[in-house]
């Protein structure tokens, strides 16, 4: 039986060295485009735990956290640094924008803290699945952090030392830094004067450069004016019969409103977007004549008189030791990438989002049934990257998958939007929509304080209900959205919402909701010629509840150390009683 002793000792060794070595910090990303705050992490699997190193370009305390939508509200932070006493760190929780509040339970546990050459370099621990409600539950999607950085020791605000960047912690996929190209090119309007009224769409079509054979876009990225006037961007392709160039005012009933097949996309709050490794948009090649339009929304709700601005896209920008622009050449085995907008039909949709709701949704459905109308054969559409797009009162955007008429997955779930940030959602892993699937998006609205219906339209004050939906390989589908059919019989015309009445009635306002998500949807699909397809008998499926994280009873809450321990891992009693047990038999 002695002979047993070694193998126990040495799976002893072996647990508490898996217990004491932190994983491999395999994984980094800026989370400034300065290169001023570095973050490294790593795991060993989806239960246990994570651990961060932050190095920050200060000799300050610094501070880390995951946001539900961006900002500090809500928000799980950790601050750290090394004063005159020595260190300090701490877990902590936003409430709003002040000062964030101490966790009770301490969720973070310090690996290190040290300063050098300018700079503080902090590691972290903590467990993926928190069960304490003051701390943000990581999943595999992508995750807005955070960050913020004093130049001195005395824990107060930010100033400009601050920034946040969405990034799938779990699902992470670096790009390959693409090399032997210069070229790069922009997209630019100069000095528009913006009109004193509140909401104003600016067209520029043009050509881009040519290239006369395939080129991919990798990297798209905004340089904003004015932030307070631009709402956002968006870049189309045009069919190849809009042939002349124009610029001024969107939407005049010129051949330039044809140009919906959409290349590029920003919204407020948004940074620079990169494309996954091995995709790319395509541009040039046979396609190499054809004309872009450059949309841009301004939203001006003082209605300012005189103000000019400039705006710049730039294109293909990719990632090397520096932010250099460029666009590659086409590699075989890489894929072209497309963006399918699905969701409400925008414009003018004959029905208001009434005031003083706690809560409504609208749908919007795409049966890709019809794909075979404008391309065929139709492939496996690989779903990637969604771009959520509400305005004001938008609250929650969801994208469900359906086939054979069951939901078998959501798409994408945004339950914290914000209107001030909006930015393309990696997903992690891609989601593969088959001939005959169907796409229901849902936006959920809060029009608690108004008291007037919002419109759904163009206009920011009015509302939208949009999903981008970033895919491969490309087909020539661009759209595929609907629209209630309120000319139904089953639709009462005198019903109280269409004479622009309001109600504060929870259970009226919730009748009309389910009245217009039962009406047949009128679904339109367009292609790269602006040709459309109409079926006119879809309807919204029911959706599944969004899942949520639960927490097994035998896992104790979360405080540090004591987190999701296996029972392999044995305390000084057990392995004394292990061996008295060996040695008596």
């Amino acid at each position: 039986m002695a002979s047993l002793l070694p193998l126990i000792f040495m799976f002893l060794w072996t647990q508490r060295a898996q217990m004491s070595e932190p994983p491999d910090l395999r994984f980094m990303e800026y989370l400034d485009q300065d290169r001023l705050v570095c973050l490294s992490w790593g795991f060993d699997n989806h239960q246990g735990n994570i651990t961060f190193e932050l190095v920050v370009n200060t000799t300050g305390w610094v501070g880390f956290g995951f946001s539900p939508n961006g900002g500090m509200k809500g928000s799980d932070i950790v601050i750290g640094g090394i004063g005159p006493t020595g260190n300090y760190f701490a877990d902590y929780h936003a409430t709003g924008k002040s000062m964030p509040v101490v966790d009770k339970l301490q969720s973070y546990t310090l690996l290190s803290l040290e300063e050098s050459d300018g700079q503080t370099r902090m590691s972290f621990r903590r467990p993926i699945q928190s069960c304490d409600d003051q701390d943000f539950h990581i999943r595999a999607q992508p995750v807005k952090l955070i960050y913020a950085f004093g130049l001195t020791d005395d824990i107060g605000y930010h100033r400009t030392h601050r920034g946040t960047k969405e990034v799938n912690l779990l699902n992470y996929s670096p790009r390959a830094a693409p090399s032997n190209s210069s070229d790069h090119f922009s997209v630019t309007v100069e000095q528009i004067t913006v009109p004193a009224i509140h909401t104003y769409y600016h067209c520029k079509i043009m050509p881009l450069p040519t290239f006369n054979t395939k080129h991919h876009i990798y990297l798209v990225e905004p340089d904003i004016e004015h932030h307070d006037l631009v709402h956002h961007m968006l870049l189309y392709r045009c069919p190849s019969y809009v042939t002349e160039v124009s610029d001024g005012q969107c939407y005049r009933g010129g051949m330039g409103d044809a140009c919906f097949a959409v290349v590029a996309a920003w919204g407020i709050g948004g940074r620079a977007y990169q494309l996954p490794e091995n995709t790319g948009i395509p541009i040039g090649g046979e396609d190499h004549d054809v004309l872009y339009r450059l949309e841009i929304h301004y939203n001006n709700p003082n209605k300012e008189a005189g103000r000019r601005d400039s705006c710049i896209i730039s294109i293909g920008e990719g990632k090397q030791q520096i932010l250099d622009r460029i666009v590659l050449p086409a590699q075989p085995g890489q894929h072209d990438v497309g963006t399918l907008t699905t969701g409400v039909q925008p414009g003018y949709v004959d029905y208001n989002i009434p005031p003083k709701a706690a809560h409504f949704h609208t749908y919007g459905v795409c049966n890709t049934t019809v794909f075979p109308q404008h391309v065929k054969p139709i492939p496996d559409l690989q779903v990637f990257a969604v771009l959520p797009h509400t305005h004001l009162v938008g609250r929650e955007v969801r994208a469900a998958h359906y086939r054979n008429g069951e939901q078998i997955d959501f798409i994408f779930v945004e339950e914290n939007y914000n209107f001030e940030m909006q930015q393309a959602h990696h997903l992690g892993n891609v989601r593969t929509i088959k001939q005959g699937d169907e796409i229901a998006v849902e936006c959920t609205y809060s029009t608690a304080n108004r008291s007037r219906v919002t419109k759904m339209g163009l206009a920011t004050t009015e509302e939208m209900c949009l999903a981008f939906l970033l895919y491969y390989p490309l087909i020539e589908v661009t759209s595929c959205v609907s629209r209630p059919n309120t000319t139904h019989p089953l639709m009462s015309t005198s019903d109280w919402i269409f004479n622009g009445n309001s109600t504060s009635d929870q259970d009226e306002i919730a009748g009309y909701e389910e009245q217009m998500k039962t009406l047949p949807q009128i679904q339109a699909a367009s292609d790269d010629n602006f040709e459309f397809s109409v079926y006119e008998n879809g309807f919204i499926r029911e959706m599944m509840k969004t899942p949520t994280v639960t927490c097994a009873d035998n896992v104790p809450p979360a405080n540090g150390s004591n987190v999701l321990r296996t029972s392999c891992i044995l305390s000084p009693s057990g392995i004394i009683l292990l061996l008295f047990w060996i040695t008596s038999i």
